[in-house]
């Protein structure tokens, strides 16, 4: 059983030699009947039909090519330039018109006339009454240094200096001091009789946005009570990337559009544009000032802007011509009788259909702007070929590389590309009658 199974194994590796042997053979014969190519022989690299590419990337097309691969041409030249940065933005109230109404005093609120929040008030309108202890005694105070005035003034006792009115001065600018309105003093002195509470009064018109108090509650002095913010203007904070912040300034001018009023479209300019970068988000802020006469805008809304800068001329190319490959860009240029070259660019900003060149383009060149990622595509297969062409050396084949034997292999797929074969030899090719075929196995019984 062992030689038996030695003996089926050695016949199968013999006719598996043969056929492998045959097959290469075969092949070099086929081979042998096309000479080796050269890289200057080749005409063209595989590609779009009819291309001509050269090593060096670059395309030849005729008039007809052009219009059938729908290439399309533009011109490099000075073009003035605008930069517009766009940027997202929150409506927020305007500080500079934010007032809160606080007490000086302490006491118990006894009547509430503002009840709510987004409530609109007037200036000068009452907000809310307040009993106080303290004003209360101070009152009283003040009608005891009138009686006091008036009855040392009219004195004679020899020694007792007749009174100037220096009580009743201080006990009305200690009510002064404590908000009490004037007119409120007045009534107290003519009638001679105090007021129970004083009334706080809306120092600006607006709307509320905070109330901190109800009815009945007990107040301490400085302790707010509501904020009133005027919205006639606003403000809308934009976020700026790192990249567009040298753009924008004080003064630029500014088209906001917001997500609750499409088609009406406010103007604005930049106000100020704060210091520091934000860590987390790396964007800078910058605030718009906006008018807002018809309150149309609410704290808190989205706004889309676009920032326009002064304008300035440089050295252009339309921009659907740029191709970027990651590490590079690429512009494919017109060098005449249809030949379309490569030529590495250096860009600088993008103002709307237009990017910026600073190096590697002259005014007045023609560049390709539509089918150059197909002409991208044959560049870089021509490149490929033509490093497969250098790996053999001067010669331009593959047969020197080390330990590899392409005498046998099959390369009329290959058009256009130097053939790797070697020369056909004078060994005689086997036919297929002539390949030994290895004896049936006798189909013994077992023992």
């Amino acid at each position: 059983m062992t030689r038996t199974r030695w003996t089926l194994v050695a016949t199968l590796a013999l006719a598996v030699a043969a056929v492998s042997w045959w097959w290469l053979e075969r092949g070099s014969a086929t081979a042998g009947e096309n000479p080796r190519a050269s890289a200057a022989e080749m005409p063209g690299m595989p590609g779009m039909p009819g291309m001509d590419m050269s090593t060096d990337g670059t395309a030849v097309l005729t008039a007809a090519q052009l219009r059938q691969f729908g290439v399309l041409f533009g011109t490099v030249e000075q073009r003035v330039m605008t930069d517009e940065v766009r940027a997202l933005g929150t409506v927020m109230a305007d500080e500079t018109r934010l007032a809160s109404v606080t007490p000086r005093i302490a006491g118990f609120v006894e009547r509430l006339y503002v009840s709510s929040t987004g409530q609109p008030v007037r200036r000068g309108q009452p907000m809310a009454a307040i009993y106080s202890p303290e004003v209360l005694a101070a009152q009283q105070e003040l009608l005891i240094a009138r009686d006091l005035d008036m009855s040392l003034s009219g004195t004679s006792v020899p020694g007792v200096p007749a009174s100037s009115g220096s009580l009743l001065a201080a006990a009305r600018q200690r009510l002064r001091l404590w908000d009490v309105p004037e007119s409120l003093i007045g009534d107290v002195l003519r009638t001679g009789l105090v007021q129970r509470t004083i009334m706080l009064y809306a120092p600006m018109s607006g709307v509320i946005t905070e109330r901190f108090v109800v009815q009945g509650q007990a107040v301490q002095a400085g302790v707010p009570l509501y904020t009133i913010t005027d919205l006639s203007s606003v403000w809308v904070n934009i976020q700026l990337r790192e990249t567009d912040a040298s753009l924008v300034r004080e003064g630029t001018s500014t088209t906001l559009e917001f997500t609750a009023l499409p088609g009406r479209p406010y103007e604005g300019r930049v106000a100020y544009v704060y210091p520091t970068v934000g860590e987390a988000t790396r964007t800078l802020a910058a605030r718009i000032v906006v008018r807002n006469a018809d309150g149309r805008l609410k704290p808190g809304m989205y706004a889309t802007a676009r920032l326009s800068t002064p304008a300035r001329t440089a050295l252009t190319v339309p921009s659907t011509a740029v191709i970027q490959t990651g590490e590079r860009a690429i512009v494919f240029v017109d060098m005449g009788n249809g030949r379309l070259m490569p030529h590495d660019v250096e860009l600088g900003r993008v103002s709307g259909e237009v990017t910026e060149v600073l190096a590697g383009l002259e005014p007045g060149q023609r560049v390709v702007t539509s089918a150059q990622f197909l002409l991208e595509s044959e560049s870089n297969l021509a490149d490929v070929m033509k490093s497969m062409i250098g790996m053999g050396g001067g010669a331009g084949t593959m047969s020197d590389m080390p330990g590899m034997d392409m005498s046998g292999a099959d390369t009329r797929g290959m058009s256009g590309a130097a053939a790797t074969s070697r020369p056909a030899t004078s060994r005689p090719t086997a036919s297929p009658s002539t390949v030994p075929r290895a004896p049936a196995p006798s189909r013994r019984s077992p023992p």
